[in-house]
């Protein structure tokens, strides 16, 4: 059986579940406790992971961050910066956004074959490697699969959107979830939620976790679900 990362998503939503506002161009509303929580992670992580909406609507640079978390990574034996991956599934990333401008560490574009052949090429003159796998949709277990035989990802973080994480709740490849509670309420029909998507039919087809861990700091209320996978069938 093909090894695949241990994935965990960590994402901060208002109290009502929304984790943007109505616009979808995200502004950050943690707490600084929440920004530090965030860089810690990438800390524990090999590659960090987010969705091509997310790159291009704030200037993120999914990087390690700072001396203090640089050398947090080289004392567990990391790389001193953390790869990074954007996943679109038609390519859509604009070649101009802030994660093409600084060299931090190879850039990995995922995508499908809906991408147009220029657009490909496009995306090639700004990222280390760009992979398609699967035609219309994404096929995110051959993708895992490659990133940790190719980049050798152990540890892969998820830093959304919606989108992204209900295509990896879809496929079950979602190990862990760092889930931060912020004391607002955004409200808005058309405002993303943690998983977005068509969503789930059935109860019964719900990926189910449980709660790991439990912190409060600086207002915000800190949870770590680990995943429940689902019982071995007899035969």
């Amino acid at each position: 059986m093909t090894r695949l990362p241990f994935l965990f998503i960590n994402v901060a939503m208002t109290a009502d579940g929304k984790i943007a506002l109505g616009h979808r161009r995200f502004v950050p509303f943690g707490s600084a406790r929440d920004r530090e929580h965030l860089l810690e992670l990438r800390a524990t992580a090999d590659a960090v992971m987010a969705g091509a909406r997310t790159v291009d609507s704030f200037p993120v640079n999914m990087g390690a961050g700072g001396p203090k978390y640089r050398a947090l990574r080289s004392s567990r034996g990391l790389a001193e910066q953390n790869l990074r991956v954007i996943v679109s599934g038609a390519g859509t990333i604009n070649p101009r956004a802030e994660i093409f401008r600084r060299r931090l560490s190879p850039i990995i574009i995922l995508t499908t074959g809906r991408t147009p052949t220029a657009r490909l090429r496009r995306l090639r003159g700004v990222a280390d490697a760009v992979e398609v796998f699967g035609g219309d949709e994404l096929d995110f277990a051959a993708a895992l699969a490659w990133l940790r035989q190719k980049w050798r990802v152990k540890r892969l973080l998820c830093e959304g959107g919606g989108a992204l994480n209900a295509a990896l709740f879809d496929a079950g490849l979602v190990d862990e979830i760092h889930l931060t509670i912020c004391p607002r309420i955004f409200g808005g029909r058309d405002a993303p939620t943690l998983a977005d998507g068509v969503g789930v039919e059935r109860l019964a087809d719900a990926a189910r976790f449980k709660l790991k861990s439990m912190e409060q700091a600086q207002g915000d209320l800190f949870l770590v679900y680990r995943r429940i996978k689902p019982a071995a069938r007899s035969s």
